[in-house]
């Protein structure tokens, strides 16, 4: 079939009859990508090549093994996600450079050039799918068939991670069970000064995959920008840019190298991660726009399965939303052993809700789980008495001042009041700097101009703060580093009565902090604020071979300066309790 600017894709058109038909489920965002495809069918500008899909499945049928050895079958969902990589094709016109017959000079001519439509494409999609595998089946295809010197690049979190899209291309080299592969691997690697004829042509060496026949690499890069800039790289593969904690931007990175050759290609493959607010959820922010039309982007693909809501969870049926080859590659009893996990073990409820199910959960809850940092209904304790606690350890960048307010009955109730700089406001990345102007929104954070945080100014706000809302603050905790101008001030105007030093470390953290997390058991930490929902999200706790809890202050960016500064007001609390009878 020639090119066709009205034709249906072959296996897309399969997959939306059975959508439409009810045997597929799919998510709110499959849906929308599959109204993105029909505008493309509808769009008189761009053509569908059926020719070049059926080569890649050819190539990938014939010549690739599995990881195991075993011959490689092409899955429905792999072809659905591979026709939209090599269906889609538009014209450009350009100036081209032809010279002249005889040989001497030239001339530019115009000339319509065809060229790929697709450039990256984004796979979110739950674990066990082989995303890996499809990885793997796209950078063999275009290292062996495209006849350009290629650089090729597949990078991961860890190195180790990355050698998984490798080793079934090294399978299939050893396998070698296609006529293309039987070629190609014909002769010796040690013949390096007899006919090039009795070389092998392809082999993996300790570069990575190389093709001596057009010089064409495939190799594994670290995931970091200042290891991946600048390359140019036709074809990369990203995987796991959601799982591990990454923090930086390497699909963008990739792609101002790849952008330097004509019909360059990434693919971005990963199941959802539990680490929020890193530059993985800027991207999924921009890819929503995509899906919702509110970004016009023809040249991005998006396959993002997941559930629609934890609801769905129970039901064995929706599950193909959120992996579209259980059954395949996955059986649905791993699921279900995975659900039973859920539900028996809490810490491990967040992981599996977004690894198998792709439902990222706020914050990896290692200590509060999640019902836990739901917040409570709003409440004002005017005039009440409380504990106050200060966190300043983080001056330039970031100052938590946590009140508590016994209550009658046993509860607690919390208020957070929270200072950074405009700078490191600035310095946010889109989806960290949302969920900022939220808290700036509801009162409990409070942005004051400059590079550094002054405590005099700190302080000043804060008094005024407390003089407005009437809290009669009996005792105040604070952690003493970086602490001292605003001790001294505070003692110097409100008397040294019941000002008490926090020291960090697991002596004195680790019965406060079992105590609270008790009290939050019970949900008897009456908070009503987003910031203490977040800051009890990002809390990590280190226990030691005894049993001993500290709160690990694990990154910068992982705010948990609310729960620090909750925790020293709860121990100046204790030591001073008479100071509330």
């Amino acid at each position: 079939m020639a090119l066709s600017n009205t034709a249906v894709p072959k296996y897309y058109g399969a997959f939306r009859d059975a959508v439409i038909r009810g045997e597929i489920p799919v998510c709110k965002e499959i849906s929308m990508e599959m109204n993105r495809i029909d505008d493309l069918i509808a769009n008189p500008g761009v053509y569908y090549d059926e020719q070049a899909v059926e080569g890649w499945i050819r190539y990938c049928e014939n010549e690739l093994t599995l990881t195991d050895g075993s011959d490689l079958k092409l899955l429905d969902s792999f072809k659905l996600w591979g026709e939209q990589v090599f269906g889609w094709y538009y014209f450009v016109e350009r100036s081209v450079y032809e010279p002249n017959e005889d040989g001497h000079g030239g001339h530019y001519v115009r000339k319509q050039i065809k060229k790929r439509l697709i450039n990256k494409q984004y796979l979110i999609v739950g674990r066990g799918a082989a995303k890996s595998l499809y990885d793997s089946c796209m950078q063999s295809f275009f290292q062996n068939v495209d006849t350009s010197t290629t650089h090729q690049i597949t990078t991961a979190p860890t190195m180790r991670q990355a050698e998984e899209i490798m080793s079934p291309i090294r399978t299939a080299i050893v396998r070698s069970r296609g006529p293309l592969f039987k070629f190609l691997t014909e002769g010796s690697l040690q013949n390096t000064t007899g006919s090039r004829a009795n070389r092998m042509k392809l082999a993996s060496t300790k570069k990575g995959i190389e093709n001596f026949l057009t010089g064409s690499l495939i190799e594994i890069r670290p995931m970091s920008i200042d290891k991946l800039q600048g390359l140019r790289c036709k074809i990369a593969t990203v995987d796991e840019w959601l799982s591990g904690d990454i923090r930086e931007d390497v699909i963008g990175a990739i792609e101002q190298g790849a952008s330097k050759n004509d019909d360059w290609l990434i693919i971005a493959t990963s199941s959802e991660g539990t680490v929020r607010n890193g530059s993985g959820d800027t991207i999924k922010m921009e890819l929503m726009d995509i899906l919702k039309g509110d970004y016009i982007n023809p040249h991005v693909s998006i396959w993002w399965y997941k559930l629609d809501s934890v609801d769905e969870v129970g039901d064995p049926e929706m599950w193909l939303k959120a992996n579209p080859n259980i059954g395949k590659t996955v059986r649905y009893e791993t699921y279900q052993l995975d659900v039973e996990r859920a539900e028996k073990a809490p810490a491990a409820r967040n992981d599996i809700l977004a690894k198998r199910f792709g439902l990222p959960m706020e914050g990896y809850t290692y200590y509060f789980t999640y019902e836990e940092t739901l917040p409570h209904r709003k409440t004002d304790y005017w005039q009440m008495p409380c504990a106050l606690g200060a966190d300043l350890s983080q001056g330039d960048d970031f100052c938590a001042f946590t009140f508590l307010f016994p209550l009658s009955n046993g509860c607690f109730g919390i208020k957070t009041r929270n200072y950074i700089s405009s700078l490191t406001l600035m310095k946010l990345p889109a989806a960290m700097r949302i969920k900022y102007d939220q808290f700036m929104e509801e009162g409990s954070l409070v942005v004051l101009e400059g590079t550094v945080l002054d405590t005099t100014e700190v302080y000043e706000d804060l008094d005024r703060h407390i003089s407005e809302l009437g809290y009669d603050v009996r005792c105040f905790g604070y952690d003493p580093y970086n602490a001292k101008d605003f001790v001294e001030r505070w003692t110097s105007e409100n008397g040294p009565f019941g000002v008490e030093k926090v020291i960090q470390g697991a002596k004195t953290e680790s019965v406060p902090l079992g105590e609270l997390k008790k009290l939050a058991e019970e949900r008897m930490l009456l908070f009503d604020e987003e910031l203490m929902t977040f800051a009890m999200g990002n809390c990590i706790a280190l226990e030691d071979t005894n049993g001993n809890r500290k709160l690990y202050k694990k990154r910068r960016e992982q705010k948990i300066d609310a729960v620090a500064a909750m925790m020293d007001a709860y121990i100046a609390y204790k030591l001073n309790r008479d100071a509330f009878e």
